[in-house]
Formats: C-alpha cells, sequence, structure tokens
C-alpha cells in the first residue's frame, strides 16, 4: 500500500512541472548561430581550401578548361560537420544553415551538388 501512495504523490508532484520535451515536428527548438547543419555554397573562387582542410574528405569539385568551377559535391555520408570548409573559405562562400533534418532512405539524396562557380 505505501509503494501505491508514494507512487501517486511521484505522480502528483510532475503533474505542474513543465515538461522538458517539445512536440516534435509541431514544435522545433531554436537553432543558435553557432549550429553546424546543411551546407550551401554561394560564390565560391575554386581555391581549392576547403577540399584541403575538409578531414573527412567530404567535398569534390570539378573544373572546366579555363579553371572555373564547374561543380561541387558534398558528401554529407561523410561529413562530420567540423566546419573547417566554412571557417578556412576566403571568400566565405560556404555557409551552414540551421537546418538539420536529413534523415532519407536514398543515399544519392545527401550527396549535395552546386553548379556554377562566383556568379551564382
Amino acid at each position: 500500500m505505501r509503494a501505491i501512495v508514494e507512487g501517486l504523490l511521484t505522480v502528483l508532484k510532475h503533474l505542474f512541472i513543465k515538461p522538458v520535451t517539445l512536440e516534435y515536428p509541431e514544435k522545433k527548438r531554436f537553432q543558435s548561430e553557432a549550429f553546424r547543419g546543411k551546407l550551401v555554397v554561394k560564390g565560391c573562387i575554386g581555391c581549392g581550401i576547403c577540399k584541403k582542410v575538409c578531414p573527412s574528405g567530404a567535398i569534390e569539385y570539378s573544373k572546366d578548361e579555363e579553371g572555373k568551377v564547374v561543380s561541387y559535391t558534398f558528401d554529407l555520408k561523410k561529413c562530420m560537420f567540423c566546419g573547417n570548409c566554412m571557417y578556412y573559405c576566403p571568400h566565405h562562400a560556404i555557409k551552414m544553415t540551421g537546418d538539420f533534418e536529413l534523415a532519407t532512405e536514398n543515399k544519392q539524396d545527401l550527396k549535395l551538388v552546386y553548379k556554377g562557380g562566383a556568379d551564382d
């Protein structure tokens, strides 16, 4: 009988406490400016620093005959979202957004391909 009373008291005690969790996905937690989510490229000149500083080798890009960047590929399966590509980019062409909902059933969806170069 004592255990039942203690259980009811515990339930009553927690009944008026604000819940810690959110009703995801209806309510989403605020992401700070420093959050490192999905990558976005805009205005890259193709210097290659991002590829050199990427510890997991998740960045590939291709250039045309003139040396202009044609496309970038970020492989999110390899990416560990360290932010080195963003921090070391001299032109601040790579940004990490607050988008963290990257789960998918298709592995090809985890390869982000950006076309173009400095004029995008």
